[in-house]
Parts: C-alpha cells; structure tokens; sequence
C-alpha cells in the first residue's frame, strides 16, 4: 500500500501541503484541471521552485483575481461541493475537513455550527488548499496519509477576528479534538500550524511514523523566512513495509450469563469504541457450555474497555494481547441504481476500486418497497455498481 508521511519540524499550512504534493510529482496542470470541476472562479494557480535556508523545494501560489465579496458558512462550503463535478471520494473527503473545521470554529468561538462563517479557512484560497490536497493525494496514489507531531509554535498572530494567541483557538480546537499529538517549540513568536493545515491533517491522517519503502520525498515551501530553520514541510512517498497499526484483543471466557445480558454488554462495549465484538461458544469445566468474549480496541481504550467487561459481564478477569490489523482502503458513496438509491462501499487496492457491497438497510428499503427478494436486490446493485465503480460485473 502506498503511504505518505509528513514531517512537519517546521509547520503545516495547506499551502504547504499542496507544494508538497506538486514537488513529489503531481503536475500542477492536472491539478488545475481537477480543480476546475469545482466551478470556484476567480483565482489562478501556479507553482515555482523557491529555497528555505538550505532546503528547495515547490512553493504552489493561488492568485485571486479581485477581493472576495464576502465570507462563507459551511453550508456554502458543501453545497460548493456537492453541486462540483469532482469524484464522490474527493467530495467525501473534503467535506469532511470543512466539517472538522467548522466544528473547531465553532467550539472556538461559542457559537452553533450552522452560524459559523470561515473566514480565511472559507475563503477561495483555503477552499484551493483543502480540496487540492484531497485530490492530490488521490492522484499520486497515496492510499493513507500519516503525520508527525504538530508544532505548536508561540506568539500571536492577526485575523480577521483581531489578535489570537499561537497556536490558534481553532488549532487547539483541531488538535483536543482529533489526539493529534502537538510538541513545544523554541519561542520564535511565530505561528507554525494554520487552521486550514491543521485541518487537513487532524482529518486525513494517522499520527504516527511508518516503516516505509521509500520511493520519494517532496518539500511545500511556506511564504515565510523562518529564523534558524527552514520553512518547508517534507513528504515522505512510499510502499507499507509491514502494517503498523496495532490493537489490542481482550477476551474472556464466561459461563454463567444469559444471552439478554450479552446482547447488552455488546452494546456498551460498541458505544465505548470498540472496533469489533464477538462471541464463541465453548466448552469449559464440567462440559458447561460457555462463550469465550472477544473485543477487538484500540490501545488507547484499554483502560475504559476493560472497566465495561468488568462491569456489564460476570467474569474476574480477561486477557489482553497485542494483534495486527491489515485494512483495504474503503470508500463510502451514494449510487442510483435502476431501482433506487443505495450506499455502498468500495473496496479499494494499489488506489482501484476492486469491489462494491450494498448497505443492507437500503437493499432492505427498496426490496418492500418495489415487491422484490432481497437476494434479487442485492444482486442487480452489486453488477450495476461493479460496472460502474470496477469496470466489470460482479460474478
């Protein structure tokens, strides 16, 4: 699977992000061309090789024509979105980050999501910097994006909300709510991370360092000098050697609960975050017929995990051991079907799609509503869909 890693030792703007992406290879003239699905006039982009310190890289430049007339809310945001001839993948992802950010803005400044105008993160160039970095990742093939710790930089910076601390309300806001680790640094009186940055970032990628194979590396220029170290953002590109996510299986095997109270347990341990629960039938001591609980979590949920099976269940104790996860990329999209709509997932390998599956509540919708089998429903959606997500039917 290939991966892309960002170094982020010297900060993070979506600005930086872009010119990452263009030094690692993506042709700033298929990513204008992209961008064009998203009917936003009224900017050109281009990119030039510049140096920082010591270091070249690409610095990507998004020019606009005239003064913007006036700050958008999210709700402009998506339906910019929504209504663009971009792939049902970029729409998702982005959206997503425009989501993050308004939710951060909102927290913020104490004020609904649906009232929120983004002001430097709504307007034409940040609109550029986050969709063009969904759909640069996407053209370069990168099917995860990882990230190192956020520095958090020091001072204040000026906005069109007057003068904020660094790192921003909104990158904090970012940051508490996404885990993303976040590291002091030298007092420089500089702001490091941007919101828009942040963003893309606290949505896109896991925070932590893969082992890579590592084909190439890119570096996005900041508009800035930096005293004493050079303002450029890394982009390592490569193949996964070995999956690194790690999880935690805990189990314990349990003889004396009635099924109620299992079906509950499941439950709670689903909303506490669990990724995964099952039970095994069993056989314990004197031939009693038991089930053996299985949780499968994230090592950060250690803790509260095991306080829900101590609680929800009978046991004593449980067993923790340390697994493996490989995943396939997955994408979510809406598809009209010639019977109705339905969401499916897309199985994605090496960046194609190889298989789709219907969400069964859908299949379930239409099959009472139109007289069919279910069987027949999930059939004529799955060839409709494979033609036209895989290029081929589905056996």
């Amino acid at each position: 699977m290939k991966v892309g890693y960002l170094d982020c030792f010297s900060g993070l703007s979506g600005d930086m992000v872009l010119g990452a992406l263009v030094d690692s290879g993506l042709a700033i003239e298929q990513l204008s061309a992209e961008l064009g699905k998203l009917n936003l006039e009224g900017y050109r982009i281009s990119s030039r090789t510049e140096k920082r310190g010591v270091i070249g890289g690409t610095r990507v430049l998004v020019e606009l024509d005239a003064a913007e007339p006036k700050h958008r809310g999210l709700k402009d945001i998506i339906g910019l979105i929504n209504n663009s001839a971009l792939s049902n993948y970029a729409k998702e992802c982005s959206m997503a980050v425009f989501n993050r950010l308004a939710e951060a803005e909102a927290r913020a400044h104490r004020t609904p999501v649906q009232d929120v105008r983004l002001h430097e993160t709504g307007a034409v160039d940040a609109i550029v910097d986050i969709v063009g970095a969904v759909i640069g990742l996407n053209l370069l093939g990168v099917e995860q994006l990882y990230s190192s710790a956020l520095p958090s930089g020091s001072g204040t910076a000026d906005c069109q909300h007057g003068t904020t601390p660094v790192p921003a309300p909104a990158v904090l806001e970012l940051i508490a709510a996404s885990g993303a680790p976040i590291k002091p640094t030298p007092e420089r009186g500089v702001e490091l991370v941007t919101p828009t940055g942040a963003a893309i970032v606290t949505t896109l990628a896991h925070f932590e360092k893969p082992t890579i194979k590592l084909e190439s590396v890119g570096y996005g220029v900041g508009s800035r000098d930096i005293e004493d170290i050079p303002n450029v953002l890394p982009l390592w590109i490569g193949e996964v050697e070995r999956e690194e996510q790690r999880l935690l299986l805990l189990e314990t095997n349990i003889d004396d609960m009635s099924p109620e109270l299992c079906g509950y347990a499941m439950e709670r341990l689903f909303e506490s975050g669990a990724l995964d629960v099952w039970f095994t039938p069993i056989q314990m001591k004197k031939n009693r017929p038991a089930v053996t609980l299985s949780v499968l979590a994230s090592p950060e949920l250690q803790a509260s995990i095991t306080q829900v099976i101590l609680r929800e269940t009978t046991t004593l104790g449980l067993r923790v051991q340390t697994v493996e996860r490989h995943l396939a990329l997955r994408e979510t999209a809406q598809f009209e079907s010639s019977i109705g709509t339905t969401a499916i997932k897309i199985k994605r390998l090496e960046g194609k799609a190889v298989s789709v599956s219907p969400e069964y509540e859908d299949c379930r919708r239409i099959a009472l509503e139109r007289g069919l089998p279910l069987q027949e429903v999930y059939r004529i959606v799955t060839d409709e869909a494979s033609a036209k997500f895989t290029g081929k039917e589905s056996s």
